[in-house]
């Protein structure tokens, strides 16, 4: 069933009598449950279709429909709700909050998300079970991308995006991290986008969109899709 569809989305940013077109006429539609990788240079303007499905920018022209809902025309008070029930976000840098125990930092989503699930048990998904206790300072880099996660997912959203993922672990720990977040696509149906400059994650995708200079170059869906562990890093 298709979740969400981009329809001649521009995006548009001025400066002065200077115009930076970050996105030009984006077409593409995606279903429930597919692990999404979107594929790019620097400026090719990922991280802007990132922001704009996930809510935290606006598009200049055209439709962002999700679950039937045009999100481009919510407004600021609108869009903050659409962040809080529908979209999950997983950074490169954490964004945890250090005075906070991993259980407290995962707890948080309680606080905007009215279906959240059990922060100790997106915590034993993710393999975290005894550092509930812990501060982030006392983890180590692939176990704070773990909490990040199970935050994530306990927000109970229908679409997880992920900026970068991976880039700021080794490859072996940037390894685990991608078979955690295609087990927990699969295991709860979630549609996970994940923005990328890495070609060995396109690999494993369900969907793979290359994007230059603001525009789709290709939309592949793979039919047989690689695991992490068939993929040499």
């Amino acid at each position: 069933m298709q979740i969400v569809e981009f329809k001649d989305v521009s995006r548009i940013y001025k400066s002065g009598d200077h115009e930076l077109k970050a996105l030009d006429g984006v077409n593409f539609s995606l279903d429930e449950g597919k692990f999404v990788v979107i594929l790019g240079p620097s400026g090719a303007g990922k991280s802007t279709l990132l922001n704009l499905l996930g809510g935290l920018d606006s598009p200049t022209s055209g439709k962002i429909i999700v679950e039937g809902k045009d999100i481009s025309t919510l407004s600021n008070d609108e869009l903050a709700e659409y962040r809080a029930a529908a979209v999950g976000f997983v950074f490169q840098f954490y964004n945890l909050v250090p005075t906070l125990t991993v259980r407290e930092n995962v707890a948080l989503v309680r606080e905007i998300a009215k279906d959240s699930l059990s922060p100790e048990e997106m915590l034993a998904e993710v393999g975290l079970s005894d550092h509930l206790n812990n501060f982030p300072s006392e983890l180590s880099g692939g176990e704070q991308q773990r909490v990040s996660i199970a935050r994530a997912l306990a927000k109970n959203p229908k679409i997880l995006l992920c900026d970068e993922p991976t880039g700021a672990l080794d490859s072996e720990t940037g390894v685990l991290i991608l078979k955690l977040l295609m087990s927990m696509a699969k295991g709860y149906g979630k549609t996970i986008v994940i923005v990328t400059h890495n070609q060995n994650i396109a690999k494993m995708a369900d969907v793979v969109i290359r994007v230059k200079n603001g525009k789709i170059r290709s939309f592949d869906e793979q039919q047989s899709p690689m695991s992490a562990d068939e993929v040499e890093w």
